[in-house]
């Protein structure tokens, strides 16, 4: 569940970049959605852990992981954007 969690608090995450921040205006908003996903998986399953954001029980929610995806999810759709802006990938 935590996994689901984390995907749609990095797609909303990469929402907002878009419709608020004009992040990735360029790309779109689909890739967005697939950055800011991606960031919050990779925040949540790889990064957390490392910085101690578990919790005592497999499956628990951890606020402290979500906002560590959340993190992610914002330096990725943030180094997305500038990579577009400065070569236009």
């Amino acid at each position: 569940m935590n996994i689901m969690i984390w995907i749609v608090a990095g797609a909303a995450a990469g929402w907002a970049s878009f419709a608020y921040l004009k992040f990735s205006e360029g790309r779109g908003m689909v890739i967005s959605l697939i950055v800011g996903a991606a960031g919050g998986m990779i925040g949540g399953k790889l990064l957390a852990p490392m910085l101690g954001a578990t919790t005592s029980a497999a499956g628990d929610f951890s606020a402290t992981a979500l906002l560590v995806a959340l993190a992610t999810a914002a330096a990725l759709l943030f180094v997305g954007d500038r990579i577009h802006e400065r070569f236009g990938v």
